[in-house]
C-alpha cells in the first residue's frame, strides 16, 4: 500500500507546498516577475480562494489569485499530470475573473487585464518550449492584435530552448522537477532560495500541518465521491443503452433516471431494462417505483 505523503515529504510541484509559498505575497510577485519580466509594484493574493471547492470541475483546487497594482487579476495553477483541454480550462479561469469584476457593477471599459498562468511538469505542446505564450489575434493578418487584456501562459519544465528564455525561468523551472532531496541545492537563483526559505518553514509551521492534513481528507473524500459518481454514471448509460435498443427513450423516463442517485435501486432498474421488450413495459413496471422516489 502506498504510504501518503507527509507534509515534510513535499516538493514546491506539490499542489498544497506551491499554494502555500505563493500565499506569501513577496513570492507571488517575485514569480509573476519572473514569468512576465515587468516589475510589480505591489500584489494582493486572495487567499480565501486559495482552498475552494470548484463548481465544474466539482472538487477541490488550489489556485492562487492575486491582483496587483494596476488592478491586473493573475491566476497562477501548478499542473502534475497531463490533462485534457488545458485551453477551454483557461478560457473559464479569465472569464471567471472577468465575471467577479462585472459582478460588482463596473463597466466593460475598466475589466481588467488577466492573466492566466499553468506551471506545467510536462510539456503541453510537444514543441519543447519553455514558455508558451498566447494572446488573440488576427487570423488573417498576424499583426492586426484584439487587445482584449487576456493573456494565457503555460511553462514547460521540460524545455529546451535555453538560449531562449530567462536564465531565471529556467533555472525556477529546474527547481520545480527537483526531487525532495534535491530541492535542497543551490541553483544559485535568489527567487528559488526565497521560496526554499519559505518552505523551511511552512513545515516547521504546526498551523500548517494541520492545514495539510485537512486538506488532504478533503481530497479523500473527493476521490470517494468522484469513484461512487462513476459508478452511478455508468449504471444510468447501461441502463439508456438497453432502452435505446426498444426505441426512442421518452425524455420525462430519462430525466427520472437521471436523477437517481442511488445504485441499489440503479442495478434493480438495469434488470428490469434487460429484461423488457418495449419501454412501455419498462414504464409499467417502473411507475410505482418512481412514484416511490417523489
Amino acid at each position: 500500500m502506498k504510504r501518503r505523503k507527509t507534509l515534510q515529504d513535499l516538493t514546491i510541484k506539490d499542489n498544497f507546498l506551491f499554494g502555500a509559498v505563493m500565499r506569501v505575497e513577496e513570492n507571488c510577485k517575485g514569480f509573476l516577475e519572473m514569468v512576465l519580466g515587468f516589475p510589480i509594484a505591489r500584489v494582493v493574493v486572495s487567499k480565501e480562494k486559495s482552498i475552494i471547492y470548484h463548481p465544474e470541475y466539482k472538487g477541490v483546487r488550489l489556485d492562487i489569485y492575486a491582483e496587483d497594482e494596476n488592478h491586473t487579476h493573475y491566476n497562477v495553477e501548478m499542473q502534475v499530470r497531463k490533462k485534457r483541454s488545458l485551453g477551454k480550462r483557461s478560457r473559464y479561469y479569465h472569464s471567471q475573473m472577468v465575471m467577479e469584476y462585472l459582478e460588482s457593477g463596473e463597466e466593460y471599459e475598466t475589466i481588467p487585464d488577466t492573466f492566466v498562468i499553468f506551471v506545467c511538469d510536462f510539456d503541453p505542446f510537444g514543441q519543447g518550449l519553455y514558455c508558451y505564450t498566447f494572446k488573440n489575434e488576427c487570423q488573417e493578418d498576424r499583426k492586426v492584435k484584439l487587445e482584449d487584456g487576456s493573456c494565457t501562459i503555460f511553462l514547460n519544465t521540460r524545455g529546451r530552448n535555453e538560449t531562449e528564455v530567462p536564465e531565471g525561468l529556467v533555472r525556477f523551472l529546474k527547481f520545480v522537477t527537483a526531487d525532495l532531496e534535491e530541492s535542497e541545492d543551490d541553483f544559485q537563483d535568489e527567487l528559488v532560495r526565497q521560496f526554499q526559505e519559505t518552505i523551511r518553514r511552512i513545515k516547521t509551521d504546526r498551523e500548517m500541518g494541520e492545514r495539510y492534513m485537512i486538506f488532504e481528507e478533503m481530497l479523500k473524500e473527493e476521490k470517494q465521491e468522484g469513484k461512487q459518481e462513476g459508478r452511478l454514471e455508468a449504471k444510468k448509460e447501461d441502463i439508456f443503452e438497453l432502452l435505446e435498443e426498444l426505441g426512442e427513450i421518452p425524455k420525462e423516463l430519462r430525466d427520472k433516471i437521471g436523477k437517481l442517485d442511488d445504485i441499489t435501486k440503479l442495478k434493480i432498474l438495469l434488470k428490469k431494462a434487460a429484461r423488457v421488450d418495449s419501454i412501455s413495459v419498462f414504464e409499467k413496471e417502473t411507475e410505482d417505483y418512481f412514484n416511490s422516489e417523489k
